[in-house]
């Protein structure tokens, strides 16, 4: 019997907040680039996910299906660098505001720092008003994603940790 309660007592070691914003970003930049491509796909946006192969490929197969799950992957993984660079920066604001200001920041590195990186990608005086919108409101989804998700993460660690403490003081103290 006391070998089932101690069983029962035991929980899952819960996943390092470093490793679950990861994960967050991998799958913020692949779920947020396939909205961007749906986007694409009904004329909403000119810019295409593919742009981000431009700088490293140039083979006629990135304008392809090829191209397009290739740069989603890409996305994603750009998408963990930007969720690190917000663990490490800004994991404590529990406001979502942050997560909006955050994705527009992303917005403008992205079009005003390495615009030139990109050769098809046109500056953004030259595109047309439904891709800025489109676009600015993709990043702020996606910076509220990233946002929400690592300070949620972030505080249900700290709350988690707390807890633990006031139980360990409890039994020390009875």
């Amino acid at each position: 019997m006391r070998d089932r309660k101690l069983e029962q007592n035991k929980r899952e070691k819960p996943i390092s907040v470093i490793k679950s914003s990861a994960i967050t970003g991998f799958f913020g930049g692949l779920f947020w680039g396939t909205f961007g491509l749906i986007a694409y796909f009904f004329h909403f946006t000119e810019i295409r996910p593919n742009v981000v192969l431009e700088p490293w490929v140039m083979a006629d197969w990135k304008v392809g299906w090829q191209g397009t799950v290739l740069s989603l992957i890409f996305l994603g993984i750009f998408g963990m660098i930007a969720a690190y660079i917000y663990y490490f920066t800004l994991r404590r604001f529990e406001s979502f505001w942050i997560g909006i200001f955050y994705g527009i920041a992303l917005f403008l590195l992205v079009f005003f720092v390495f615009n030139p990186l990109f050769p098809n990608l046109n500056p953004i005086t030259e595109l047309k008003g439904n891709t800025i919108v489109t676009t600015v409101c993709l990043y702020v989804l996606f910076g509220v994603f990233i946002g929400y998700s690592i300070s949620y993460d972030y505080y249900e660690m700290v709350r988690q940790e707390q807890k633990d403490r006031e139980i360990v003081e409890e039994k020390g103290l009875d």
